[in-house]
């Protein structure tokens, strides 16, 4: 039997327009600055567990050490990789599937591992593909943190500076990328300066169009950054279907 898939959904233009224009004023967009800002302090505790945990187990595997230090890293980066996916699903909106190690925990009477017995459950540990799209995850979580804070402090401070202008632009002791000394009552951007109260207006406009156009590319960069993990984590399902 042969069966018809539907021709993926066009996006209304009208619709997207006006998502672009509210961004500013959808709670989604500020959870969606919260899951990018996040991303450098998780990313970095990940990859400190990640090298840690691995070049310390790898260096004791001669003895009895080495092999739970390295069990226990992994199983450590699915829980990492589960926060992950629940950040994805409640921030952005984005459907992340959790490790399926992690899915596979049952509680009842205490906490009890998947599988039969301890070794079955270091089994599904080790040949799970999420369990090592997880650790890529959380490796790749430390440059994509970097990447999303210097976007949104930057994008601040611009945004900051530009907005301000009608209330600072007579402060000479404030500038933006000044290229030399400012007169009295000027308020220097890069190589043009403002002095003027209508000139500071025209630069709060660009300031507010600066804000519409970098909170949508920020929306954009967290939902890349969330759909990556989905994929990451979803090897499992696609596994399985296969």
């Amino acid at each position: 039997m042969t069966t018809t898939s539907s021709p993926p959904s066009r996006i209304d233009p009208s619709t997207a327009l006006y998502r672009v224009l509210t961004a500013p004023f959808r709670i989604r967009t500020y959870a969606n600055l919260l899951y990018l800002l996040l991303a450098f302090p998780l990313g970095l505790a990940y990859v400190t567990w990640i090298v840690t945990g691995g070049a310390l187990g790898a260096g004791l595997l001669l003895t009895w050490v080495g092999l739970p230090v390295l069990v226990l890293t992994l199983s450590g980066a699915t829980v990492a990789a589960g926060i992950e996916a629940r950040l994805a699903e409640s921030l952005v909106g984005v459907d992340a599937s959790v490790p399926s190690f992690l899915s596979e925990f049952q509680v009842a009477d205490g906490l009890a591992l998947p599988g039969d017995g301890f070794v079955e459950a270091i089994k599904r540990l080790v040949v799970a593909p999420s369990t090592w799209t997880s650790v890529v995850l959380l490796v790749t979580k430390f440059v994509a943190g970097i990447v999303s804070f210097v976007a949104v402090v930057t994008s601040t401070a611009i945004a900051a500076a530009l907005l301000s202008a009608p209330f600072v632009y007579q402060d000479t002791e404030i500038s933006l990328g000044a290229t030399g000394p400012a007169a009295a009552s000027d308020y220097p951007i890069g190589s043009w300066t403002v002095s003027t109260l209508p000139e500071a207006l025209v630069v709060a406009g660009a300031g507010a169009a600066f804000v519409l156009v970098a909170l949508n590319l920020l929306n954009g960069l967290a939902r890349v950054q969330a759909v990556y993990t989905a994929s990451l984590l979803g090897v499992d399902d696609v596994s399985t279907k296969s």
